[in-house]
């Protein structure tokens, strides 16, 4: 057989091997489906999420205002206890002995003023008629002064006593939940000791401590003075707990410090929150979500449609013209739930893709639907392929 018979039988072979293939040119891929959001005007509320501490609204701190040997406790750790309650009892047997020596040096005193007031008015008598000398009667006049200056003392001795008498009995100074106690009876406590004796929290309300940098606050005031933003009419708080809950019960703004931390530059604001049932414990972290004003005139991107850069700026794919992706460079101010407040870049009537972002390229002729749409089709064509 010749060369070329063979050559022509090759290509007849491969012609009727594509022919049962279906040969021709493969078909053309269909653009990508994109998910697209058409941006509008809203009016947005400014959230700012800031840490803070919690503390309670009155602390007391117990401490003995006397000496001695504590006799008795009388309270239950942990325990809730009102004002003026009795604490802690302290031996009061030499305070109780004092005043007995203080009540009887009045009644010394008091004795002693009849007897010279008496003197005195029998030598002013004498003195008239020239029988005494006048030094003799104000000699007399001089000790019946003497003796009344002396009961007055006597009188403050024997207060003083009594206060310190009573000082034994020691009081809760105001209502709430009392902590453990760090001595116990047979301890000796001290008049200016360093340590408190136990402490006393109020937590029916509390205080909520939240910290939010100086340049935030001039942000916002500057923005409110422009008129794009409108002030807030009492600011409202909410809290996020620990564990990541939030706290059922809304909270207000009271006051923020009008200095600036010099090493954090920072300033702390204050808010009080209901504490009905003792859910906020002093010293607890939580997270505030503050709602600090309403800019009327926001751009709100879905924040999926937001993306990050190399160099860390956030980008924004929309529809161009002729459907084609169009990348843009974008400024976002904070977030608003699952959107982010657009200050740059993004104007309304744009369409901003959403969705089939994955390795979709500027000038990609794309095929837009509505984000449903383009996640129904997806997951069809998956379920397909499978």
């Amino acid at each position: 057989m010749q060369k070329g018979t063979i050559i022509g039988l090759l290509a007849c072979a491969s012609a009727l091997t594509l022919s049962a293939c279906g040969g021709g040119q493969p078909p053309a891929p269909q653009p990508p489906a994109v998910g697209v959001v058409t941006l509008k005007v809203e009016s947005a509320p400014l959230l700012n999420e800031l840490p803070g501490r919690i503390s309670a609204f009155e602390t007391a701190e117990v401490r003995p205002q006397i000496s001695g040997i504590i006799r008795r406790r009388l309270f239950q750790e942990g325990g809730f206890v009102q004002a003026g309650q009795m604490l802690y009892e302290i031996d009061d047997a030499p305070y109780r002995a004092a005043l007995a020596q203080a009540q009887g040096s009045l009644a010394k005193a008091k004795a002693a003023i009849r007897s010279t007031g008496l003197q005195a008015q029998r030598y002013k008598d004498l003195a008239a008629i020239n029988a005494v000398s006048k030094q003799e009667y104000d000699d007399a006049d001089a000790a019946a002064q003497q003796a009344r200056a002396d009961v007055a003392a006597s009188q403050g001795s024997v207060q003083a006593a009594q206060v310190n008498q009573n000082f034994t009995r020691i009081r809760a100074p105001i209502s709430g939940r009392i902590s453990r106690s760090l001595f116990t009876p047979g301890a000796l406590v001290q008049s200016g000791q360093t340590d408190p004796l136990t402490t006393i929290q109020r937590t029916d309300t509390v205080y909520v401590d939240v910290t939010q940098s100086a340049a935030q606050i001039i942000d916002l005031k500057q923005a409110i003075k422009a008129g794009g933003v409108s002030d807030a009419n009492g600011v409202r708080i909410r809290l996020i707990l620990p564990n990541g809950s939030e706290y059922p019960i809304e909270g207000r703004l009271q006051f923020a410090e009008v200095t600036v931390d010099s090493t954090s530059g920072a300033v702390t604001l204050r808010a009080t929150f209901p504490n009905p049932d003792g859910l906020l414990l002093p010293g607890m972290y939580v997270r505030a979500k503050m709602v600090e004003g309403q800019r009327s005139q926001a751009i709100l991107a879905p924040q999926q449609g937001i993306t990050r850069d190399a160099r860390g700026r956030a980008t924004a794919m929309v529809l161009g013209k002729d459907n084609k992706a169009e990348m843009r460079q974008v400024e976002v101010d904070r977030a608003v739930g699952d959107k982010w407040i657009v200050t740059k870049g993004l104007k309304a009537g744009d369409k901003l893709i959403v969705e089939g972002l994955l390795n979709l390229r500027p000038g990609t002729v794309v095929t837009p639907g509505a984000p449903q749409q383009v996640t129904a089709t997806a997951a069809a064509a998956q379920g397909g392929a499978n």
